[in-house]
């Protein structure tokens, strides 16, 4: 590539020399933005789009760089490339806009209203509500609980995910812990993987179990088939979970649901829903393991009740409690009443 010319050369003319493009673009001083420009060459003529702006930009991926070709931030003499796969021609310019990356805008401060149960200098404990992800993924990179803590308190920006040592998934609610330091973060993290903090979840399930209490100690791993899920699999990290049936609403098996107190022992990705799904026990409202939307649920019925560790610092006993969202309590009492 060559930096960019007001005239675009004709292909009877001479080829232009292979000079590389700008290096050192600048951001545009209006948006920000890194705009680079560059005309095509004769060793890229009849080369994509995509491939030409790898050449640009070698620092970005080429999905990337293809997303913001589909997004309108790539032109050719002026208008908009359109599509990936374009055929450039010797003298064309090319001019790209590299607009940060949804990813690299994840983790900045955003001002969440947090739900804050108990707060020191070295510890959160909050109360996470359904809807709400924990840890910026792809489709979520903003408006989660970590650009909450980020807006905070300054401090989270230097803790690993900003303090978050467990997770609860986006449609579960219930009450989770932060770290505000790193004493306080390391604590937390050797205390669960001793499994010295205690947590309770309320579980509303399809289905009925014959036992009144009993365990699933059973792997949890990556699903083989459908990657998105976990499931028991031969190989997979130790879990166990323990289950209490506190009631049970309908006679048939199609009508039928339970309400479970499960404790865990150990904090695997999707545990409790895996466990139970595994005996027949799926999640009310939870799609991806075999529920689905039932007793005014439209979210699973998954919701952290219970909450016992010793403070990361001081050592003092902690004990919270908290009590479902109004739509799991209705559901609950429905199930309990039945």
């Amino acid at each position: 590539m060559v930096p960019v010319r007001q005239k675009s050369a004709d292909y009877r003319e001479p080829p232009p020399a292979p000079l590389e493009a700008d290096d050192a673009a600048e951001p545009d001083a209006d948006s920000g933005v890194d705009t680079r420009t560059a005309v095509v060459n004769a060793a890229q003529h009849g080369q994509r789009v995509d491939k030409t702006l790898v050449d640009m930009a070698p620092e970005f991926s080429r999905s990337h760089l293809q997303q913001l070709i589909e997004k309108g931030h790539v032109q050719v003499d002026g208008a908009v490339a359109g599509t990936a796969s374009k055929r450039l021609r010797i003298g064309q310019s090319v001019r790209l806009e590299l607009v940060p990356t949804e990813e690299s805008l994840a983790f900045r401060p955003q001002p969440i209203a947090l739900a804050v149960i108990f707060e020191d200098e070295h510890l959160i404990v909050l109360n996470k509500p359904a809807g709400l992800v924990a840890h910026p993924a792809p489709g979520n990179w903003s408006g989660t609980l970590l650009n909450g803590l980020l807006a905070h308190h300054p401090l989270a920006a230097t803790l690993p995910r900003a303090g978050i040592v467990h997770r609860l998934d986006k449609d579960t609610s219930g009450v989770m812990m932060v770290g505000k330091t790193l004493p306080a973060v390391t604590a937390l993290v050797r205390a669960m993987a001793a499994r010295e903090v205690h947590r309770r979840y309320l579980a509303l399930t399809h289905g009925a179990s014959p036992e009144a209490e009993f365990s699933i100690d059973a792997p949890i791993g990556r699903d083989p088939v459908v990657r998105v899920r976990m499931a028991v699999v031969a190989g997979g990290r130790a879990s166990r979970t323990d289950v209490q049936r506190m009631g049970a609403l309908g006679s048939s098996p199609q009508g039928r649901f339970s309400a479970f107190s499960c404790t865990l022992h150990t904090g695997r990705t999707h545990q409790i829903r895996v466990h139970l799904s595994s005996r027949g026990l799926p999640l009310v409202g939870d799609t991806l393991y075999g529920g689905k939307p039932a007793l005014g649920l439209e979210r699973q019925g998954l919701h952290a009740t219970e909450l016992r560790l010793a403070h990361p610092i001081s050592g003092a006993a902690l004990a919270f409690d908290c009590r479902p969202p109004a739509d799991f309590a209705a559901a609950w009492a429905h199930v309990l009443g039945g």
